[in-house]
C-alpha cells in the first residue's frame, strides 16, 4: 500500500491535465505532432515568431505540462498558491523574434504513453527532446535553436546530450539554459520521507520500470554538452541539495555561467520566476542565438 502510494506520487502520468492556451495570450500559434525514435506521438505548440531563431522549451515533471503548473487538483495545500503559465515566457521570447516550441513530455498533456508507461525523471523523455529538436530543424532548416529545459526538463536534455546519436551532433542548437537540475536520489531524500516508506516506493517502481529510479545519474553526462549553458537555482528551494546543482554546474566544459537567485521558501517559486521576470533569465539566449 505504501509502495504504491509512494511510487504513483513520483513516476505516475496523466497527473497534469493541459489547463492553458496560447490564444489567452493573443499568440500565433499551431497545433502540433511528431514522433519519436521509439514511435511515442508528442503533441505541442509551435508559437510563431521569427524563423532563424527558434526556442525548445522542455518543462518539468509529473505534475507539469507544456502550459505549465496549477494547483487544481492537487490538495487543499498545494506547494504553490496560483497557476504558473509558461506561455508568459513564450510571449516574451515571441516578442524578441523567437519562434518556441512547447510541448508535452511523454506521459504528460496530450501527449502519449511511451513503451515504459511511466515517468522516468529523464532517461526516457531524452528521446522526446532529440525529437523535438528534430522537428523544429526540419520546420525551420536554417534556424539557431535554443534548449530551454526546466527540471526534468533539464536533466532529459542532459541525458540527450549523452545519448549515441544524441543532441551533440545537432550543430544548429546554440545555447541551452538549465532551470533547477534535480537528480531523482536528491528530490527523495528532501521530502524527508521515512525509510520504509522509501524503500517500499522504490520496491515497486523498480518493478514498474525495469530500473532502480535512484541510479541513473545525468550529471555524469553533462561534460557531454556541447554548448554554453545557464544554469539557473533559487537558493532557497527546499527540494534539492546545492551541492548537486553545483557538482551539475562544475561538470559543465562549455561557456557556463550560475545564476543564483534568492526567492521564497519553494521549489515552484523559480518556475513562476521565469514568466514574472524573462529578461533576467532570457538575455542567454540573445547572447548566443
Amino acid at each position: 500500500m505504501f509502495g504504491t502510494f509512494v511510487s504513483n506520487m513520483m513516476i505516475k502520468p496523466g497527473q497534469a491535465p493541459l489547463f492553458d492556451h496560447p490564444q489567452s495570450f493573443d499568440l500565433p500559434f499551431e497545433d502540433v505532432e511528431f514522433s519519436t525514435e521509439d514511435g511515442v506521438t508528442l503533441r505541442g505548440w509551435l508559437i510563431r515568431g521569427g524563423a532563424d531563431k527558434v526556442i525548445v522549451q522542455s518543462h518539468f515533471g509529473v505534475q507539469c505540462n507544456r502550459g505549465g503548473w496549477t494547483p487544481k487538483g492537487h490538495g487543499p495545500m498545494p506547494p504553490w498558491k496560483q497557476d504558473i503559465r509558461f506561455l508568459r515566457q513564450a510571449k516574451y521570447l515571441m516578442d524578441q523574434g523567437h519562434s518556441v516550441l512547447m510541448y508535452d513530455l511523454r506521459g504528460h498533456g496530450d501527449s502519449d504513453l511511451g513503451p515504459i508507461p511511466w515517468v522516468s525523471w529523464g532517461p526516457e523523455e531524452a528521446k522526446d527532446v532529440i525529437a523535438a529538436v528534430d522537428f523544429v530543424s526540419a520546420r525551420y532548416p536554417s534556424a539557431n535553436i535554443g534548449l530551454l529545459s526546466i527540471c526534468m526538463g533539464s536533466a532529459a536534455t542532459t541525458y540527450a546530450y549523452g545519448r549515441d546519436h544524441g543532441l551533440a551532433e545537432r550543430q544548429n542548437i546554440k545555447a541551452m539554459i538549465a532551470v533547477q537540475p534535480l537528480l531523482y536520489s536528491n528530490f527523495v531524500k528532501a521530502l524527508g520521507m521515512p525509510g520504509f516508506m522509501v524503500r517500499a516506493g522504490e520496491k515497486v517502481s523498480t518493478a514498474r520500470m525495469g530500473f532502480n529510479m535512484a541510479e541513473p545519474n545525468f550529471v555524469l553526462d553533462a561534460p557531454k554538452i556541447t554548448v554554453p549553458t545557464l544554469v539557473v537555482q533559487n537558493t532557497n528551494d527546499p527540494w534539492t541539495e546545492m551541492p548537486m546543482v553545483q557538482s551539475y554546474y562544475d561538470a559543465l566544459t562549455v561557456d557556463k555561467e550560475m545564476r543564483l537567485i534568492e526567492l521564497e521558501k519553494s521549489r515552484f517559486a523559480a518556475y513562476e520566476y521565469l514568466g514574472a521576470r524573462p529578461e533576467r533569465v532570457m538575455d542567454w539566449f540573445d547572447r548566443h542565438l
